[in-house]
């Protein structure tokens, strides 16, 4: 799958500056075990042509799926067509161009229009040539489409069903990139990674001065966002605009936590289990009443991360620095014996089913916080996002239906002495309930 940008015209030379790549060097990075490539084929005062492409890993995709013995994986034309995988792989290559962020000597070249042709494929799609052409001629482009030539003496088809885009138009380097970033996944409406609020943001931030405009915008949400709950709006409200930006679904269970913690009378030390960048444990430190956090993270990289967002509030009065532990929940720590609140916060749909008793044993038994607070998705709320059938995250071992979360809490109750009680996080659907599903457990005699 690759990507060719071609340029002629005047003040050739300053595009290289936007894209910052040499043209005298051949750019190669491995992103998610895939090889991604970028090399000037020509490059003068008066022509440039760049070609980018990605070798895929098939085995690799494989490995991050649910579904690893299905030999469809290793034939599945979606490893090689231009794609939404494809513009992932590339969006950090071309991250100075699509932000319009070169070196402050460049800058005003920014704004600056030049002939480009843009080709790119091949693409696997159900929209027909006049479809395609609909989404790149209102934008200004002249438009061709090309069919793969069969080579094969066997097949009797004189042509693939390949195709290849080429568009012509007159434009700055970041708007066309942009453009071409919003469309491919348009063209070919499969996924492969969970999309959410996040994607209205990256249609906001790509899709400013031109999308808002587009004749087929609705056509553009639909296949971008996918689902219901962020372009439905748009069909009912015929609205010009994008739809109004969500609070993050994340975001909104950080709140809700750091609501359940305020409200608790004993809160003066925390453990936030699974912590990763330390977003929530960040939040924390701004908690009043709360004197420590415990941090417990067993990936060093994410450890890495949260010191960084740690370190940028050192100094500030009213912050309780998270203290940072390397741990699991399989393992007893000494440490972390009778704290305040303990939070697993999304953590425990990343363990294997046979093996959460022991790590629910290891907290209720063994730590015994005075309260425990649990969050997991509600495998009912993904008909909502059109995905019945499938996981939120490829790492999920499981998700619960609100009746087996609250079976499941209920068992945990067998032994020990705990109160507990539910909440949900997120826009309530009449039907399927909240996106997310938390307890509160509270130990008997704090209860009381």
């Amino acid at each position: 799958m690759q990507l060719t940008i071609k340029a002629t015209g005047n003040h050739i030379t300053e595009l290289s500056h936007l894209l910052a790549k040499n043209p005298n060097n051949l750019y190669e990075r491995k992103q998610k075990e895939h090889i991604v490539r970028i090399f000037y084929e020509t490059f003068n005062h008066s022509e440039l042509k760049m070609t980018t492409y990605v070798v895929p890993d098939s085995l690799a995709l494989v490995k991050n799926t649910n579904n690893t013995y299905d030999i469809t994986h290793y034939i599945n034309d979606r490893e090689f067509a231009v794609s939404s995988i494809f513009t992932s792989f590339i969006r950090n290559a071309f991250g100075t161009a699509l932000n319009g962020q070169p070196k402050e000597e460049y800058i005003e070249w920014v704004s600056h229009r030049y002939d480009f042709e843009f080709s790119f494929g091949p693409i696997a799609s159900e929209l027909s040539d006049a479809q395609i052409q609909s989404l790149f001629e209102p934008l200004g482009y002249k438009v061709q489409i090309e069919y793969g030539e069969t080579n094969y003496q066997f097949n009797m088809k004189e042509r693939s069903t390949a195709r290849f885009i080429n568009i012509e138009g007159n434009v700055t380097l970041q708007t066309g990139l942009r453009q071409i970033f919003v469309l491919i996944p348009v063209i070919d409406n499969y996924k492969h990674y969970f999309i959410d609020e996040t994607e209205v943001e990256k249609l906001e931030r790509y899709g400013e001065g031109w999308l808002d405009e587009h004749p087929e915008r609705e056509l553009i949400f639909k296949r971008a966002l996918r689902f219901k709950e962020l372009y439905s709006p748009l069909e009912k409200t015929g609205l010009t605009t994008l739809p109004q930006k969500k609070v993050r679904l994340n975001d909104l269970r950080y709140s809700k936590i750091i609501d359940a913690v305020e409200n608790l009378s004993h809160k003066k030390t925390v453990v936030d289990f699974g912590s990763g960048e330390g977003k929530l444990s960040e939040q924390l430190g701004f908690v009043d009443g709360v004197q420590e956090i415990l941090a417990v993270e067993p990936s060093q990289i994410e450890v890495q991360k949260a010191n960084r967002r740690f370190e940028k509030l050192v100094g500030d009065s009213q912050f309780v620095m998270p203290t940072n532990h390397f741990g699991s929940l399989f393992y007893k720590d000494e440490r972390l014996k009778g704290k305040d609140v303990i939070i697993l916060c999304e953590v425990i749909e990343h363990i294997d089913p046979e093996r959460l008793p022991r790590a629910m044993s290891v907290i209720f038994n063994d730590y015994q916080p005075k309260t425990v607070i649990i969050t997991t998705p509600n495998r009912e709320y993904n008909s909502v996002y059109d995905m019945d059938d499938k996981k939120r995250h490829n790492d999920h071992r499981f998700e619960w239906t609100r009746r087996e979360f609250q079976q499941w809490c209920a068992n945990r109750m067998e032994n020990i002495h705990y109160n507990f009680k539910f909440d949900g996080i997120g826009e309530e659907h009449p039907q399927f309930g909240h996106s997310t599903q938390m307890c509160i457990f509270t130990r008997e005699e704090e209860s009381q």
